[in-house]
């Protein structure tokens, strides 16, 4: 028997995008017959509406779209065989599901029998779940169609062995977070092995909202042995052939991956910031430079997401702005070529002291002054927004974001947050792995210590742990549920874990009003970590 040649659609599937999804599909299903001899094309999971379409999905009319597209791509198609994951409506029911898709006609029909409900996602409330295997035969080999959260667990691969599938196909739509990878070939590779069975993985790639897709097929054999996985955050069109002799799956040229998670990690950031502002048809960004290590890397990312072109950087310093934030704002703009402005806010900081002044009295400075500043910079950046179109990135990190030390309406402003999943000593790395690439960020700006600038000699650590420590603390609370008692155990200082949490609880209405920003943890603020502001816990 001749080996079978199967192609991997890799690409992003816009969410609610129905009309250009199948488009796209039937674009890419000719590339995949004419230019790879493709038997079999296999497309991500709901790659016709989108897989986060959400609420959509509770509407008549975006199904009825789903379904008028998915009856023209399939009377369009012929001399492939096409897998299509979209919403199945069947009565009152809603299914996530697949047609298998041959010379104008489905051949099967598949419903998704594992439906997550956990972290990020919420299918249950959209879909039903499926309870039957499907088998198609193609070429004399019975393949068995399963989407993505199948995979994860082991009956629905189970009942398709019992119903004598030679091989599985699995379509996805998993986001990423650092470690899921790992996780994801690890369970794949049980499956494969526990039924001797070789498995090919799809994933779709995007960024969506505050969820990015990171793409990386491949394919496990029965042995366990692995192909690909393809490199993340990139559209490509993958050929495996299938050897039915052998019964096994060969990747045929594909790209070399990314050596390492730190790679991904910053790759995750690019597309979501690049996905966001292309999807919501921004004509570029515009963010405040300040001189320090999270505004310098939130503006490299931007330029490698958009270009230089679409990317504005302005520089808004006082009295208490440093010669060295100043020298380092001008040179990293100038070193990435964007467009760069000076505007200085004394005089407005000046004029709204005055202002204050009768009412505010004796009281001391503190932290409204502070905030003030920040929220002049703020109203200058959406002034700009307003006039010329383009859209604020926020450019505060998770470090900050889970103890409040941003300001609400100041720096918190902005339509997208690059950093808000990334904690500080991670941003460090980050600056060093991006310069490695070429230089981007002044080496001055890695090395200061911390500061907001917004008080004579300010420092972070005035104000909170050493971020070393803060960071360790803060994953231990956030992504791993630790209570108090069970991080002071690890050998924490017991009154340093009460003051940052503490800082995390008291602070959940900030975050609550934050920009959204790109997932890469496997607990991020929003969709995934969903606490009441109101609460008597603590």
């Amino acid at each position: 028997m001749k080996p079978i040649r199967i192609a991997l659609a890799q690409f992003d599937f816009p969410a609610g995008a129905v009309e250009q999804n199948a488009e796209q599909i039937l674009q890419l299903a000719v590339r995949a017959r004419d230019e790879l001899g493709a038997r079999l094309i296999l497309f991500p999971e709901l790659a016709i509406s989108g897989y986060l379409a959400e609420d959509l999905f509770l509407r008549p009319s975006f199904v009825e779209t789903c379904n008028r597209e998915l009856a023209r791509v399939i009377a369009s198609l012929r001399g492939i065989d096409v897998v299509i994951g979209h919403p199945l409506r069947e009565g009152e029911q809603l299914f996530n599901a697949l047609s298998w898709v041959r010379d104008g006609r489905v051949i099967v029909r598949y419903r998704k029998q594992a439906l997550p409900n956990y972290t990020v996602f919420d299918e249950k409330r959209y879909f039903m779940a499926g309870d039957q295997a499907a088998i198609v035969e193609l070429d004399g080999v019975r393949f068995a169609p399963l989407i993505c959260e199948d995979i994860w667990e082991a009956f629905p691969a189970a009942r398709a062995i019992q119903a004598g599938a030679d091989a599985l196909l699995v379509i996805n739509a998993s986001p990423f977070d650092i470690g899921n990878r790992r996780h994801r070939h690890a369970e794949v590779r049980e499956r494969a092995t526990t039924h001797n069975v070789p498995i090919a993985y799809v994933n779709v790639v995007a960024g969506q909202d505050d969820l990015v897709f990171d793409g990386g097929a491949f394919c496990v054999n029965g042995d366990g042995s692995m192909q690909g996985p393809a490199p993340a955050f990139e559209d490509h069109l993958l050929a495996i052939d299938y050897v039915p002799e052998s019964r096994r799956f060969h990747a045929i040229n594909w790209p070399v991956a990314e050596a390492d998670d730190r790679a991904r990690f910053y790759k995750a950031l690019v597309r979501g910031t690049r996905d966001y502002i292309e999807k919501n048809h921004f004509p570029g960004v515009l963010l405040g430079l300040s001189g320090g290590v999270d505004s310098a890397l939130t503006l490299a990312i931007a330029v490698d997401a958009l270009g230089p072109t679409r990317v504005t950087a302005v520089m808004m310093p006082t009295r208490f702005t440093s010669q060295l934030s100043l020298d380092e704002a001008a040179a990293q703009a100038k070193l990435l070529g964007v467009h760069y402005h000076v505007v200085p806010i004394e005089d407005a900081f000046s004029t709204l002291l005055a202002s204050l002044a009768p009412i505010f009295g004796e009281r001391p400075v503190d932290v409204t002054e502070e905030n003030l500043q920040a929220r002049i910079r703020g109203m200058i950046l959406m002034a700009l927004s307003n006039k010329f179109g383009a859209m604020v990135l926020s450019t505060g990190n998770k470090s900050e974001m889970a103890c409040g030390y941003a300001t609400l309406y100041g720096d918190m402003c902005g339509g997208f947050a690059p950093l808000k999943d990334v904690y500080k000593t991670e941003v460090w790395a980050l600056c060093r792995h991006r310069n490695a690439i070429s230089p981007a960020i002044p080496e001055a700006v890695i090395t200061r210590p911390p500061s907001a600038e917004l008080r004579e000699n300010q420092k972070d650590q005035d104000s909170l742990p050493p971020y070393e420590l803060l960071d360790e603390i803060l994953k231990r609370y956030i992504e791993q549920d630790k209570s108090r008692a069970e991080i002071i155990a690890e050998g924490f200082d017991q009154a340093t874990v009460q003051r940052v949490v503490k800082l995390v609880l008291r602070n959940e209405y900030k975050r609550r009003q934050s920009a959204p920003g790109p997932r890469i943890t496997r607990r991020a603020f929003g969709r995934d970590r969903r606490y009441p502001i109101t609460t008597g816990w603590r």
